[in-house]
């Protein structure tokens, strides 16, 4: 199983929020370049880089920053918030993206997104299922919509999508573990999709069970900033 490190950006600075409240942010680093360095300096390989003005704006706000972070550690970035337009979608690639996680825009725009799958291929796109109470969420995880998880996902994966990163918005940030239920039924129905967890992972632990659900990937952010997971100890991971 992949571990994916995250960087959370506000105002240029790396945070975390709970449950997606931007009222309820920790600032952890004012530079979010020095702490990609220190994640490549640990031997990770990947980054998991939010645009949290961006996902608010509703417009890529912080692709100077992905720039910077691409230009100094050469890490494969998945970049996500904001992006809405194919401008959008452009600007990220060529600022060092080699991935991008489509959220809420694959709620109100799936054709556009199909159209990204077709043109950039499966493996350049990550479907964002945020879910809350099993309905995806949108604009930054402040609306909920009435489109189903399962329903959601299916109609993309029979779009071409073959990468999802679903995150349970109820366990973000508040370290009380994933939502391994949640997942164990995605593995079940998708046998063939590549799942990342995110959300609720605090310990080895945590990660130990993903991985023998069948999970290939996690992101962490909390844990390695308030060190309830040591760099040191996701060296096994890697």
């Amino acid at each position: 199983m992949e571990i994916i490190p995250a960087i959370d950006i506000i105002d240029g600075r790396c945070v975390r929020l709970k449950r997606g409240n931007f009222s309820d942010k920790t600032v952890y680093n004012d530079d979010p370049v020095e702490v990609a360095m220190m994640f490549r300096d640990n031997g990770f390989k990947r980054l998991h880089l939010i645009d949290l003005d961006g996902a608010k704006a509703g417009k890529v706000v912080n692709n100077v920053i992905l720039e910077g972070i691409f230009n100094k550690t050469g890490l494969v970035i998945d970049f996500g918030g904001g992006i809405k337009s194919d401008t959008d979608i452009e600007l990220v690639f060529q600022c060092g993206a080699a991935m991008i996680t489509a959220g809420s825009i694959a709620v109100k725009d799936p054709a556009r997104v199909a159209r990204w799958i077709k043109k950039y291929g499966q493996d350049k796109i990550i479907l964002g299922a945020d879910v809350n109470n099993g309905k995806i969420v949108v604009d930054a995880w402040q609306t909920v919509t009435v489109h189903d998880l399962f329903t959601f996902i299916e109609s993309f994966i029979n779009k071409g999508v073959r990468k999802i990163m679903c995150t349970d918005v109820s366990r973000d940030g508040m370290m009380q573990g994933p939502a391994f239920e949640l997942y164990r039924q995605l593995r079940g129905q998708f046998r063939d999709a590549i799942f990342t967890a995110s959300g609720g992972i605090s310990s080895l632990a945590d990660l130990e069970e993903l991985s023998e659900i069948g999970i290939n990937g996690a992101i962490i952010g909390k844990a390695i900033y308030e060190q309830t997971i040591t760099l040191q100890e996701l060296q096994k991971f890697i």
